[in-house]
């Protein structure tokens, strides 16, 4: 048994939907968990659709969600033939179940009707994408998830309930596997105990992939990706950015949480806990080998570089040259969690804190005015986080030419600087 995920850019035109059908068919005999995503950009149409409901424009959220409604319609139309009909009668219940609420006036949180919509993205994807497959002679069983998945009503940050979700999936899925190779369903989305949508936050897809893979004791976690594997830095900012080919489960978290657009620190805890191998291969050419991530020790790794740009430093200073100890920090801590912001780097002294922050105006704006009842505050903005880990010297010299160093933090591992260009 493996789990696949494949995210919304393997799906995202006629040619890759077809191509991940070729993928599979090189694997007939393969008994594998299928998880997907929403077409391409349809998540960020759908959050469109919401705004426009939510501020009360009704007529034009209604309108926004016709055109994906149409998108998708001629996806299937180009796609399929023989099961176009019942397909296209399955796409018009999701559109009738987030019509039927658009319809409506919002009368509860943002956070709720953002589920309810958004979810369709993953419905219509893998709704499609079955019906293709049962074209191309790959049989297979659709599901929904949201049948499998039960979360508490955290709308947009669900919590999945391990107990009953686990017991579904050995109820529901094991036995489909009986009788096909493949079950497909949709990443990122539950369900309450009322039957209202949920979605699980931020890398939702990659996590329900690895809690599949957990409960139905998989043999690995492909997750499917544009790239050629996990590299040592963005090769957009860094072109001559190399291929890593093995990481363990510790490194692919310390990198997440420098910032590295890799895998989420929450998606590796499942396949952690039960020593379960994690592949990220490339969807464009499945020839290629990919990185794995396991729970073997590693050395020899290259230098990891990880920038974050718009960033911000707080100079924070106390009113009356007391010093900075425990009870100003924790209060500044229970700020930004009241906030949902994380500092990237912190930095104390006697009486002063520097704390660097991604810079968005709206909750810097807050916090700064939460915090001036503590501290003098002074903000730096235009700033750029660098963070090198297994650093060398060159690679430090090479990284921060022609730039000002504003701060720094080292240890024998990882080294952040905040730059000035």
């Amino acid at each position: 048994m493996k789990v696949f995920k494949f995210g919304g850019a393997s799906v995202n035109s006629i040619e890759r939907i077809q191509n991940l059908a070729d993928i599979l068919h090189k694997l007939p005999k393969e008994q594998i968990m299928i998880i997907v995503s929403a077409i391409g950009k349809t998540t960020n149409a759908l959050e469109k659709v919401v705004h426009l409901f939510f501020a009360g424009h009704k007529d034009e959220a209604i309108a926004a969600f016709h055109e994906i409604k149409a998108a998708h319609l001629e996806i299937a139309r180009q796609l399929l033939t023989k099961n176009l009909v019942y397909t296209e009668a399955s796409l018009s219940d999701i559109f009738t179940e987030v019509e039927w609420m658009l319809h409506d006036k919002p009368v509860r949180d943002f956070d709720y009707y953002y589920d309810q919509v958004v979810c369709s993205g993953e419905l219509l994807s893998t709704r499609i994408l079955s019906s293709y497959l049962e074209e191309r002679g790959i049989i297979n069983r659709w599901i929904d998830v949201r049948d499998i998945f039960r979360t508490d009503d955290n709308f947009r940050d669900a919590n999945i309930n391990w107990n009953f979700t686990e017991e579904q999936v050995n109820l529901t899925v094991r036995p489909l596997f009986q009788k096909v190779n493949l079950v497909i369903t949709q990443g990122f989305i539950g369900a309450t105990d009322e039957n209202e949508s949920t979605t699980l936050g931020r890398e939702g897809s990659d996590y329900s992939a690895a809690v599949f893979a957990n409960m139905l004791n998989a043999e690995s976690l492909t997750i499917w990706k544009d790239v050629e594997g996990v590299m040592n830095a963005d090769p957009k900012i860094i072109p001559e950015a190399v291929l890593i080919s093995e990481l363990n489960y510790d490194e692919v978290i310390e990198m997440a949480y420098y910032g590295a657009q890799v895998i989420h620190p929450k998606t590796i805890k499942p396949l952690q806990n039960k020593s379960i191998p994690l592949q990220v291969k490339c969807f464009l050419d499945d020839s290629l080998p990919g990185t794995i991530i396991h729970n073997m020790s590693l050395k020899g790794l290259p230098p990891i570089i990880v920038w974050k740009h718009q960033q911000a430093l707080l100079h924070l200073h106390s009113k009356d040259f007391s010093f900075v100890g425990e009870k100003p920090v924790s209060q500044l801590y229970m700020m930004l969690a009241e906030l949902k912001m994380k500092p990237n780097l912190l930095q104390s002294g006697a009486v002063t804190l520097q704390l660097c922050l991604d810079d968005n105006p709206e909750k810097l704006e807050k916090l700064a005015h939460k915090a001036g009842e503590l501290f003098d505050i002074q903000i730096e903005k235009g700033l750029s986080l660098l963070t090198i880990r297994h650093y060398t010297e060159t690679v430090i010299s090479e990284q921060t030419t022609q730039k000002t160093r504003v701060l720094l933090q080292q240890t024998p591992e990882t080294v952040q600087l905040l730059l000035r260009s």
